[in-house]
């Protein structure tokens, strides 16, 4: 475990396992890199799998002096890929993380790899908006009603019911005002314009029945980047990483060998 340091001075967290290709798994809306507990390692069996904290969360500084945004925490992500040395690598994005890992293909796509684009949505007027019940739902994320609500968002109820450690890695527990700004970075972004621009060999994968980003903005996001290739998974929402597991996982790394860093 360790840290980088953002130009601002900001600490960024973040381990690595594995061996092989590098792997920056870049966490959802007020999440931390604990969300990828269980797909990490199954991951890591081909790839040196680096997760990171974002600013804001898990054992990163938390700064709120100033507004978050997606370039913001792209550079972010940026300084951990120099702390390690790591001149390019294939980066993973899930929900708001998929519009950190967007923005990082559009504007450095000289660091990128392959892309995987999971749960998310381009941002803007384009985006296809969650139901108002979504909504309510992650206002709440704190209080316990809120907590069920968004483990029945992210999960079938008998999955989450039956998985209550995975559950707890979903909820967010990084400081309010933190939480506020990661809220206001993903409301304000509009990464429409960005995504002809990226060049990274790009799959976006989602759960039909998600309703926390509605299914509808991964094929916008799949007809919008040039030559992305779209994987619908039945039966699953928000959180298919862990529920498709470890179908989606094995999904990821095919696509990946396919699109070596070397290639």
């Amino acid at each position: 475990m360790s840290h980088a340091t953002a130009a601002d001075g900001t600490r960024i967290w973040y381990d690595t396992l594995g061996e092989g290709e590098p792997l920056l798994l870049v966490h959802g809306q007020s999440l931390d890199h604990t969300m990828w507990n269980g797909v990490a390692e199954g991951l890591a069996r081909r790839h040196r799998v680096v997760r990171m904290d974002l600013r804001g969360t898990g054992d990163s500084d938390a700064p709120v002096d100033e507004p978050y945004t997606m370039d913001l925490l792209a550079r972010d992500a940026l300084a951990v890929l120099d702390d390690l040395g790591v001149g390019r690598a294939h980066v993973y994005g899930f929900s708001m993380g998929g519009k950190v890992a967007q923005t990082l293909a559009a504007t450095s796509p000289g660091r990128i790899g392959a892309l995987i684009l999971g749960s998310t949505a381009p941002g803007g007027t384009h985006e296809v908006e969650r139901p108002r019940e979504a909504s309510l739902a992650l206002r709440k994320a704190n209080t316990e009603e809120g907590r069920g609500l968004i483990a029945h968002l992210f999960y079938t109820p008998a999955w989450a019911d039956a998985h209550p450690d995975t559950v707890a890695t979903i909820v967010p527990r990084n400081p309010l005002r933190a939480q506020r700004r990661h809220y206001e970075a993903s409301l304000r972004h509009d990464g429409w314009d960005l995504l002809p621009a990226i060049t990274a060999p790009t799959l976006v994968l989602h759960g039909e029945d998600d309703e926390l980003t509605p299914a509808a903005n991964a094929k916008l996001l799949a007809e919008r980047i040039p030559g992305a290739r779209l994987s619908l998974l039945p039966g699953v929402r928000h959180g298919y990483p862990h529920e498709a597991a470890p179908g989606a996982t094995r999904e990821v790394l095919d696509f990946l060998a396919e699109h070596p860093l070397s290639g």
